[in-house]
């Protein structure tokens, strides 16, 4: 259920304050936790409320926490990578929890290496074969992943093998990539478009089936970690957001995906396909009781924070087309 800022004023006029706890704590996606550390850092310095503490947990592990229930002992922000799923909208209202969804802007999900080594030129199509398990083969049969470098795919890619760094199935950045990549490659083959024609189950396990042969390295939800590895191993890429890639520039490079480049402009106007929009959700039963949860939520909405001349912007945000 969504609500406006508004909305939320309403509901904390109409909650009986119990000072339950005096310190928000925060959980959820690795890639929203840098921009909710900002917000954090800002809302201890500049008002009379304690800094929130904030947890990177990964999206999926987030909700896990955050739907457990209400009090002291449960998070009352969960950030996300991606938009809450129904089976955890159930979870949470089992467990008397109402998720308030605030959508904060924009990332695009980017495929990178080390700036020492040849930036790539790659589609959703050919990213498909790098990591899928089960492949089409030339009559259209699934055979397991027989790729083992990148040039056995496309002579135009590195002859070197296939070593990717990305994030585990708790993720919301996996969920967005296996969505925007692995499906989107997946129906260019002809035989797995007929597939999700006539059966979507199957052909989302298929599409969503990652390899587990080595060439694909579940790397935690520690983004900051798979940029050092990618600085050492000049033959890894990694998956993460946009907003790892353009604050560390001197170090990785983001791949050319179809033609465009992960860049500010092109994740705003559409261009540049691999993006999603990033949310942080409110627990509604904790308004008024955990102190300045509303001021928290008006200073992340606020144009100093999320707008197009906000902090949040620098730090690589792609704000709201009405921001």
């Amino acid at each position: 259920m969504k609500y406006s800022a508004a909305a939320i004023a309403i509901l904390l006029s109409t909650t009986t304050i119990v000072e339950a706890r005096d310190q928000i704590r925060i959980v959820g996606s690795s890639t929203v936790y840098p921009f909710t550390t900002v917000v954090a850092e800002e809302f201890g310095q500049n008002t009379n409320f304690k800094t929130p503490i904030v947890e990177s947990t990964g999206t999926g592990g987030g909700f896990k926490l955050f739907c457990n229930g209400v009090g002291d002992n449960t998070p009352d922000f969960n950030n996300a990578s991606r938009a809450i799923k129904q089976s955890e909208v159930d979870r949470c209202k089992s467990n008397g929890v109402t998720a308030i969804e605030m959508k904060i802007g924009f990332d695009g999900i980017v495929v990178a290496n080390s700036s020492k080594s040849k930036q790539i030129n790659i589609t959703r199509r050919q990213l498909f074969l790098v990591l899928a398990k089960m492949v089409p083969d030339a009559n259209g049969v699934l055979i397991e992943n027989p790729y083992k470098k990148w040039s056995d795919i496309d002579k135009s890619l590195p002859d070197t093998k296939i070593e990717v760094l990305g994030p585990p199935p708790t993720s919301g950045t996996r969920d967005a990539f296996l969505e925007l990549v692995m499906e989107k490659g997946a129906v260019e083959f002809p035989s797995l478009k007929a597939l999700k024609k006539s059966d979507k189950k199957k052909f989302k396990a298929v599409a969503h089936m990652i390899r587990e042969d080595g060439a694909y390295v579940e790397a935690g939800e520690n983004d900051n970690l798979i940029i050092k590895k990618l600085d050492t191993n000049p033959d890894a890429f990694g998956i993460f957001g946009f907003s790892f890639l353009d604050s560390n520039r001197d170090k990785i490079q983001g791949s050319v995906i179809e033609g465009v480049e992960p860049e500010f402009e092109t994740i705003m106007d559409g261009s540049y396909k691999v993006s999603r929009p990033l949310f942080v959700y409110a627990k509604k039963e904790h308004i008024g009781k955990v102190l300045g949860m509303k001021e928290f939520i008006d200073l992340y909405e606020s144009d100093s924070m999320s707008g197009k001349e906000g902090r949040l912007s620098d730090k690589g945000l792609i704000p709201l087309p009405n921001k």
